[in-house]
């Protein structure tokens, strides 16, 4: 077996490996909040929101700053979900395919972010 044939078989097998964790887990998702608990964001990786909840106590900040703590809140939970992803992948991948996440954006974060410690694909 050459080398491109090695290659091609080790990303055959990162597929899989990935393929087998998602299915076992669901989607990845990442999740944030504002301090005050009014503003929570669900999102995927590298996608837009997915769900947006807004206490009724949140609408007394106005429109402009309600639309800016979700634009915030939204990034984070964005950050969130890129970090699970990265973490999910150390735990499949080859060390090359978990360099080459974070070259793109998809950075490992810290553990402890402040939530629950829900699990992917789980959405508090």
């Amino acid at each position: 077996m050459d080398e491109t044939q090695r290659a091609a078989q080790r990303v055959a097998d990162t597929g899989r490996r990935v393929a087998e964790h998602v299915a076992r887990t669901g989607p990845v998702r990442g999740r944030a909040s504002s301090p005050d608990g009014a503003v929570t964001v669900v999102a995927t990786p590298g996608g837009p929101p997915q769900e947006v909840r807004v206490s009724p106590s949140a609408l007394n900040m106005g429109p402009r700053a309600l639309a800016d703590e979700i634009l915030r809140v939204s990034a984070r939970a964005s950050r969130d979900a890129a970090s699970r992803v990265h973490r999910a992948l150390e735990r499949v991948a080859d060390p090359a395919a978990v360099r080459a996440l974070a070259e793109i954006g998809f950075e490992r974060g810290p553990d402890d972010d402040g939530f629950d410690g829900a699990h992917l694909g789980e959405s508090r």
